[in-house]
């Protein structure tokens, strides 16, 4: 029998509500939840796919240890796994004291689990040092809220794209990043076609494509731009002093630092044309309604506080805040990296948005928690911990729920960082990470669709999560192994674990949260599990009595300082923590693919989502290209002082010279190097800690391996393609450059793309036979040339092509993975796949899927734009983009290039 349960989505922090299909406790499907508010029913590619996540043979199914790094694990029980934890944490704590371990934890955990990793740390063991991957994405953005308007609260909610007149997005690219908020931008639109849409991006994004202005700012230049538009609306009266003066302070220091700050001078800083900071200032100025929108562009940089404090200061002037379709939104990058911050997930906060530094807070949170005291010394940020580990200081760490082995910059230090580490343990739902390499101690963790608790999301809306499957083999949930060790370690320490750790159930854990924020301005005491369920997702506050939460903050003017007014900070642009120079003159910036997240250890196992990228690209100006004689395909080495990344160069429209972009997915798992964090700065803002993970100065040289090599093998299930992909893993460090991926949908396809100097010799060529399950001789097809080291191969089954391995040439991987995925190639056509051909045969027409959601190819909707279709009747239609819309903007782009090409023809 076929049973729904309501949950979320795990991935951005839009907080998608899902209903999860379910059958013989299996999870069979999964569809977006009409009821939830926020995304009516609506998934991007991500979440629609999510159903197919759930059976990877990755899973982490019992707790390993490992007597010796690099070995295989040996599966203990639970009952020793936490025996030896607590006495290997307990004789540390002993000898070095409790600053002498650490927990780094993830916004991907539910609050519950949050607030008893906290309370172990800061109230059992005594230690602060308790940080999140928050701090990766979100710390810049509570630093900014907090300097300005005094508290870390969005004031704003998703009902206020809808209201706004002008929205403005800064260092954000929704599109791609939170393609259903996107949607909802895209509604507005449609609503109001009035309405003026402005991004502050580096590159031409997604998002951009749809902006009625495009500010393409050098990187690092957004508090010039800020204080810039700031600077002409006081010229032109587009302030309100009135609210400056009865709700602010601060204003007449920050008016004096930009006078300076003309659109000329701005524009010379921003590389960008002064009449359009003029018009941007203006339109925002004179809307009446001016949201704006904000995530890592802004954060991840050794500005971001002030960065978010910058765009904070143009609504505080125009007293476009707590009023509809207006306010700072800053849009958060993980599922639940809001619910961390509310219980103090960050090493410098306390529960219920309590600052660590503040005495009194200390002391309200021991006298919860039942303890003596709260320890007063900071804990290490991310980016400190692990250096701390590189150093000795600390010895053990607690890694849960993320990566660090692949999303932390300066990827080079943090695994010397963990290699060096006395104790590592790795709370995981995945077997396979990167991190899990370094792990003394693994555990194995619930992953989505079987974990239960609350999330909140970037409108501060709290959704109550329930467990859909049991989860598999031994995996327990978070807060119950967090329990479980907080006990033992308690006794160990002479510490009454039980009484402060009594939780039977994880509703337990959130009824003690809630009681912790009584008067805070996250006050949820009048929430409970019960009405979440009955009532649905809820916003904070929702204070004991409130018949409902509080849609949007700051109405009347009141904010949570000791005055009650906001305040403005003097800011002042300064450059990015390195400058390109002659050794590094090239800008590499970071950002994220629409069908992939994080470090890809869940999309990384479905097939389909490989199908827009299946291998990594790096972006880049065509000027830069011709420079370094550069071509589309070409391999290039991406590097500075920190490390490098040897990947395929593609020429990208969007970039101005001097700039590159690559996706910061892609790591080890997939590529011979650890991608992009290989050279990303470690540099942080000095207010909220977080790294200048968007930025790099890198140099970006040509590359001379002239012999590829690539292999195509078919598998006959998804379980089938992640065995061989795993079994494949350890080929990749053999070569100058590799990468490894999947591809198709139906058929799954493990792909390898690998490049050298020289040709490799046979034995070489027979063991990736053996690896690929293409050995031998039955159903083979085979062309060698030895003259110029050629060696082709090709198996046919049944009229199928199986797989082919071509070294030597290998142009025809193009298209052989669609028709290998789609059998697509005749059996009288099978000998072309040997043949070195960078276009398919006659009979196989290239294609690639748009609309992942709706199954639309671009053949489909050129068919479709040839017979007379625009972008309404191709939504119609066809459906493509009516689903999760992440699809949209590459619609939209065929669509102009059609018309274009019409005009041109005629």
């Amino acid at each position: 029998m076929k049973t729904e349960v309501k949950s979320t989505c795990c991935y951005c922090g839009v907080g998608c509500g899902v209903l999860i299909e379910t059958e013989a406790g299996k999870i069979t499907g999964v569809r977006g939840d009409p009821e939830h508010p926020a995304n009516r029913g609506r998934l991007c590619t991500k979440g629609a796919t999510l159903a197919l996540t759930v059976d990877s043979s990755y899973r982490l199914l019992y707790p390993e240890h490992r007597p010796c790094r690099g070995q295989p694990g040996q599966r203990i029980g639970w009952d020793r796994a936490l025996d030896d934890a607590a006495e290997r944490f307990a004789a540390t704590i002993r000898e070095h004291g409790p600053d002498s371990v650490a927990f780094y934890i993830s916004g991907q955990l539910m609050t519950e689990d949050y607030y008893v990793f906290n309370k172990l740390a800061k109230g059992l063991i005594g230690t602060n040092n308790v940080d999140t991957n928050s701090r990766l994405c979100m710390s810049s953005a509570v630093a900014g809220y907090k300097q300005t308007l005094g508290a870390d609260a969005p004031p704003c909610s998703y009902a206020d794209i809808l209201a706004a007149k002008v929205i403005f997005i800064a260092g954000a690219n929704p599109a791609v990043a939170h393609p259903i908020l996107f949607r909802s931008i895209e509604d507005a639109k449609a609503a109001n076609p009035d309405l003026k849409i402005i991004v502050a991006d580096p590159r031409r994004s997604e998002t951009a494509e749809v902006a009625d202005l495009h500010l393409a700012i050098k990187p690092g230049s957004d508090i010039a731009l800020f204080n810039g538009m700031l600077h002409l609306m006081i010229a032109e009266g587009l302030i309100d002093p009135d609210y400056i003066e009865r709700h602010t302070t601060g204003f007449d220091e920050l008016k004096d630092i930009v006078k300076p700050y003309t659109p000329a001078a701005v524009a010379e800083v921003c590389g960008v044309a002064a009449a359009d900071i003029v018009q941007a200032a203006r339109w925002f100025g004179q809307s009446g309604a001016a949201l704006s929108l904000y995530c890592q562009g802004l954060n991840q940089s050794v500005h971001g506080t002030h960065n978010n404090a910058g765009v904070i200061h143009l609504h505080l002037a125009t007293g476009l805040i707590g009023k509809p379709g207006a306010g700072p939104f800053s849009l958060t990058g993980q599922p639940n990296a809001m619910g961390g911050r509310e219980v103090g997930g960050l090493s410098n906060l306390l529960s219920a948005h309590r600052d660590l530094a503040n005495p009194q807070h200390r002391a309200e949170v021991a006298a919860l928690w039942g303890v003596p005291s709260v320890p007063e010394k900071p804990g290490k940020s991310a980016i400190e911990l692990f250096a701390a580990l590189k150093t000795g200081e600390i010895k053990a760490v607690w890694i849960a729920c993320t990566n660090p082995a692949q999303s932390l910059p300066n990827q080079a230090a943090v695994r010397v960082a963990l290699q060096t580490a006395e104790y590592v343990v790795l709370q995981e739902t995945y077997a396979n990470t990167n991190t899990a390499a370094y792990a003394d101690l693994l555990l194995p963790a619930s992953g989505w669709g079987e974990k239960h608790g609350t999330v909140t999301n970037s409108e501060r809306r709290i959704t109550h999560v329930n467990s859909a499957v049991p989860p598999p083999g031994e995996a327990r949930h978070d807060w119950e192994i967090v329990v479980d060790f907080a006990r033992r370690l308690g006794n160990k320490l002479g510490i009454d674990g039980e009484r402060l750790f009594p939780y039977a159930d994880a509703e337990a854990i959130f009824a003690e949260h809630c009681a912790s924020t009584r008067g805070r301005d996250l006050d949820i005491t009048g929430l409970d599990y019960a009405l979440l369920d009955a009532a649905g997702p809820q916003q904070w506050p929702y204070p004991a009595g409130a018949s409902a939460g509080k849609r949007r903050l700051y109405e009347d003017g009141v904010f949570p300082t000791t005055d009650g007014k906001a305040r403005f900070v003097p800011v002042k642009h300064l450059p990015t923590a390195e400058s390109p120079d002659a050794d590094y003159p090239i800008s590499l910036l970071s950002g994220r693919m629409r069908d992939h997240w994080h470090g890809m250890s869940r999309t990384g196992t479905v097939p389909r989502l490989f199908n827009l990228e299946d291998e990594p690209l790096l972006a880049m100006h065509p000027c830069d290209m011709r420079h370094r004689g550069l071509e589309s395909g070409n391999l290039v080495r991406v590097s500075n002082r920190r490390g490098e990344a040897i990947v395929r160069v593609d020429e990208r429209p969007g970039l101005k010279k001097g700039r590159a972009w690559m996706p910061m997915h892609w790591g080890s798992q997939f590529m011979n190097t650890p991608g992009v964090n290989a050279v990303v700065c470690d540099a942080t803002d000095p207010y909220s800690r977080q790294p200048e993970l968007k930025h790099a100065a890198v140099q970006i040289e040509k590359l001379d391996l002239p012999y590829p090599l690539a292999i195509v093998r078919r598998c006959a299930s998804q379980s089938e393609a992640l065995a061989l992909l795993q079994a494949v893993r350890p080929v990749l460090q053999q070569y100058p450059y590799a990468s490894l991926g999947l591809y198709g949908r139906s058929t799954p396809l493990v792909v390898l793309r690998a490049a050298m100097a020289e040709a490799p010799g046979d034995a070489e060529i027979e063991a990736l036979d053996r690896l690929f399950g293409i050995d031998g001789s039955d159903g083979a097809i085979m062309y060698a040339d030895a003259t110029k080291r050629v060696a082709k191969k090709a198996i046919a089954a049944d009229g199928r092509l199986q797989a082919v391995r071509l070294c030597g040439e290998t142009q025809a991987v193009a298209w052989l993975k669609q028709a290998m995925a789609e059998d697509e190639l005749d059996a009288s056509l099978i000998r072309f796949a040997l043949a070195p051909l960078g276009k398919p045969p006659v009979s196989v027409a290239p294609r690639n899927i748009v609309c992942k959601c709706a199954d639309v190819t671009d053949v489909q909707i050129r068919q479709a734009l040839a017979a007379g279709a625009d972008l309404p009747e191709l939504q119609e239609k066809l459906r493509c983009g009516t689903f999760c819309g992440s699809c949209v903007p590459d619609i939209r782009r065929m669509v102009a290039e059609f018309e274009t090409s019409e005009t041109a023809a005629a």
